[in-house]
């Protein structure tokens, strides 16, 4: 029992002792932390107070330096203070001395403007006098004699710009004839072309007369296929060995030629072989169309011109005029229209684009009943060219104005290529009696007293007697005239009519 006892109350004893010793311990480690606590809180209050201590006196020190620092400026800025004083006192000084010079001037002039009044109302009293006095001598108020100094120097200004006028005008004439010969001269003496233009052949040569009939085919099968694919019409008569092609358009013309003579080299004619050449001539004719525009381009050095520019220039080249290709006639305008713009200090480029263009509509594929330029000049707005290309190419028969120097050295240029000897192949005698037949219409109407036929037969000038025919009936004779043309002649494009009454007056001084 007691040593149960023992067992139970010793561990209960060393627990206690052990719970006692570490309370006294760490009691006294609390006191050794309090004063260790203790000591740094009176350390930090010293080292504080020190530090304020050194604060205070860093603040002193940077007082007394700034205050140092502002004397130094105020006093600097009592020298400015003082400097500026001096130099206003100075200036108020030299402006009192200016005033009281001012003051001694402007008394001066006031002396002097009552001395000019003074002398002016005499000069007025003067003046009054002498006016009086030249008004009874003359005879003429003042009025009347200021109106005719005015009127004296008026005719006299009036006849010296006159006499100008004329010097400048006979001067301008004279040098711009020279001139133009000269342009005109050097332009065709630079231009080397052939003169006389090959004409589309219309006959077909046959081997023998028994062509004709294989031709003809079996109850004229052949020779209906052929004019049906091709849009022409074929004329077999009894001209020996020969077949005549006849058709408006020469392109369908040159493929019914090229066909027919493929056809007879080969020997078999069929509708089924007739088909197949013509198709194939055709797609070759296009080609040729596309490859003769582009050829004519590059040797012109034109570019940007669209594939449907360059087919209607290709086709020109199975047009002719009086004989005249048309696409060698337009080439060779474009050339003639670059030298004359470059001779005058015209746009090259411009020029030559409008000339090249200027006969486009020839080649047009319409039934319009425009003339070849009105015809064109939609064309080329068409085809996107500038509005100065249009107006050229309108223009180069004068039927519409010109509004550019390069729209009047394209009609320049065609009239110089049309008018060259061997150029069109329109006889002297044909030429001329159109002219006269021109002017013998116009000269049977009452009232016109002369009719001339210009622009190659394009312009017609009538002058009307002012007394028979008066201002209001001009225009009915003008409409009467046109009509009486166009019911006795034939003529290709327009024909314009200028009529002309002048009134003149004729008086002579004795």
């Amino acid at each position: 029992m007691l040593q149960t006892i023992l067992y139970i109350v010793l561990p209960v004893a060393g627990i206690v002792l052990g719970w006692t010793i570490r309370w006294i311990y760490a009691r006294f480690q609390l006191s050794a932390a309090e004063q260790k606590a203790e000591r740094v809180k009176q350390d930090a209050i010293k080292e504080a107070e020190a530090f304020k201590k050194e604060a205070q006196l860093q603040a002193k020190e940077q007082l007394i330096q700034d205050r140092n620092q502002q004397e130094r400026e105020n006093r600097e800025r009592r020298k400015e203070l003082q400097t500026y004083e001096n130099r206003v006192n100075k200036k108020e000084e030299l402006l009192d001395q200016r005033s009281l010079e001012m003051d001694k001037k402007d008394k001066e002039y006031a002396n002097l403007a009552t001395q000019m009044e003074r002398r002016e109302q005499e000069l007025n009293q003067k003046e009054e006098t002498l006016r009086t006095e030249l008004e009874r001598i003359s005879g003429l108020t003042q009025a009347e004699a200021k109106t005719l100094i005015i009127q004296s120097l008026e005719n006299e200004a009036r006849h010296d710009a006159q006499a100008m006028l004329n010097k400048i005008d006979q001067e301008a004439q004279l040098t711009a004839e020279k001139k133009a010969q000269e342009v005109l001269v050097t332009t065709i003496q630079r231009l080397a072309t052939e003169t006389t233009s090959e004409i589309a052949v219309t006959t077909v040569s046959l081997p023998s007369d028994e062509m004709k009939g294989r031709i003809i085919g079996r109850e004229g099968r052949n020779i209906r296929a052929l004019e049906t694919l091709t849009g022409v019409d074929i004329i077999i008569d009894d001209t020996p060995e020969a077949v005549v092609i006849s058709c408006f358009d020469p392109v369908r013309k040159e493929i019914a030629k090229e066909s027919l003579e493929r056809l007879i080299t080969d020997g078999r004619i069929h509708p089924a072989r007739i088909e197949e050449v013509v198709q194939k001539v055709t797609r070759e004719v296009q080609q040729k169309i596309y490859e003769e525009g582009e050829k004519v381009l590059f040797d012109l050095g034109i570019h940007n011109m669209g594939q449907e520019a360059i087919r209607a220039l290709g086709r020109l080249y199975f047009r002719t005029s009086y004989g005249q290709n048309v696409l060698t006639h337009s080439k060779e305008v474009a050339e003639l229209a670059s030298m004359i713009a470059s001779e005058v200090g015209a746009n090259r480029d411009l020029a030559k684009r409008a000339a090249l263009l200027h006969d486009i509509g020839k080649g047009a594929e319409t039934d319009s009943d425009q003339n070849h330029a009105e015809v064109g000049a939609e064309m080329v707005r068409k085809m996107g060219e500038e509005p100065r290309v249009v107006n050229a190419v309108a223009a180069h028969h004068n039927d519409v104005e010109a509004q550019t120097v390069e729209a009047i050295i394209v009609q320049i240029a065609d009239a110089i290529s049309a008018a060259r000897p061997g150029a069109r192949r329109e006889t002297v005698d044909n030429y001329v009696k159109r002219l006269e037949n021109l002017e013998d219409i116009a000269k049977k109407f009452p009232g016109v007293e002369q009719a001339y036929a210009i622009q190659a037969g394009r312009e017609l000038r009538i002058l009307v007697n002012n007394e028979k025919i008066p201002d209001d009936q001009v225009k009915e004779l003008a409409k009467s005239i046109a009509k009486q043309i166009e019911n006795d002649l034939r003529y290709p494009g327009r024909i314009k009519i200028t009529m002309i009454r002048e009134t003149r007056i004729v008086d002579y001084a004795r």
